[in-house]
């Protein structure tokens, strides 16, 4: 039985790049057994990310059991998180949970202020991304930048998206807005901002 305690969930880097080529192959995988769609991409893309400070790895010793990252779209209004896989022996143990929340720490460290979104088709997915405070969208809600969507072309079901004028397909789609998470002022404090700035005008 694997010992979850053992693996370490980790901010990818140069040293990382070596495990490019087996990340695009459990992508691809977990698509075929899912028989749904993740864009494929290639192990130069995962490498850019890795050596970019955009992506997590889950490392049980020197091996790689998991991963995700992170991209930017619409000059930085956007934040995607992708391709987060596990390999299937360590499938069931909480790694998805602990890979999902790291790369939402990274996107909100580094983009702040951005919108974080997910497309998906996975059920897990999806709650997991609801208990973090995404909301489910249309796609309209999402970036508009074409170099985003021109992602998809690798998927299986990239023909479904393109019958639908690119406004809907399997994958659904899920927001996290930090407007919506910020603190709200009690009714004391808006009432002192008030007088304050009367006070200045």
């Amino acid at each position: 039985m694997t010992k979850t305690s053992n693996i370490q969930v980790l901010h990818a880097g140069q040293q990382h790049v070596k495990y490019a080529e087996q990340i695009c192959t459990l992508i691809y995988e977990s698509a075929l057994q899912r028989g749904t769609g993740i864009a494929r991409r290639s192990p130069d893309y995962i490498a850019q990310k890795m050596t970019g400070g955009k992506a997590i790895v889950a490392l049980d010793g020197e091996r790689l059991v998991g991963f995700s990252y992170i991209e930017s779209w619409s000059h930085g209004d956007y934040v995607a998180t992708s391709g987060l896989i596990v390999d299937p022996e360590y499938r069931h143990l909480g790694l998805a949970t602990r890979i999902k929340e790291a790369t939402f720490r990274l996107a909100r460290e580094r983009f702040p202020y951005a919108k974080i979104f997910s497309i998906t088709t996975s059920s897990a997915v999806m709650k997991l991304n609801t208990r973090m405070g995404y909301r489910p969208v249309v796609f309209g809600d999402l970036t508009q930048d074409e170099e985003f969507w021109r992602g998809c072309e690798g998927c299986i079901n990239y023909d479904v998206l393109q019958r639908n004028n690119m406004t809907r397909c399997i994958c659904y789609g899920m927001l996290y807005d930090p407007a919506d998470h910020a603190p709200k002022k009690n009714l004391r404090q808006r009432i002192r901002d008030w007088f304050a700035g009367t006070a200045n005008s």
